[in-house]
């Protein structure tokens, strides 16, 4: 039997990938932070986006990572998420 793969929604782009193909991006309210899921296990409001830049850019100026994780995103946190997801691209 075929196990099923779990699709989800890029909020960049709008594409639906395997969530094996996404990163979560996710809100922990006990702590107030907003990290990279590396797992895809973390506790939390969870947003998926494509490992590129291009897409997070994408979502930032359409703010459709704030709307999705239900909370205001800084510019700060924005550019500390651009460079790790460049870093995961090298």
């Amino acid at each position: 039997m075929v196990k099923k793969v779990p699709i989800r929604k890029c909020v960049g782009c709008d594409e639906r990938k395997s969530k094996y193909d996404l990163i979560r991006i996710v809100y922990n309210k006990d702590d107030d932070s907003i990290s990279i899921d590396r797992r895809g296990k973390a506790p939390g409001r969870g947003a998926y986006i494509c490992p590129d830049v291009e897409c997070l850019k994408k979502a930032r100026k359409s703010n459709k990572i704030a709307r999705s994780l239900k909370i205001s995103i800084s510019e700060e946190i924005y550019d500390n998420l651009i460079k790790e997801i460049d870093m995961m691209e090298d």
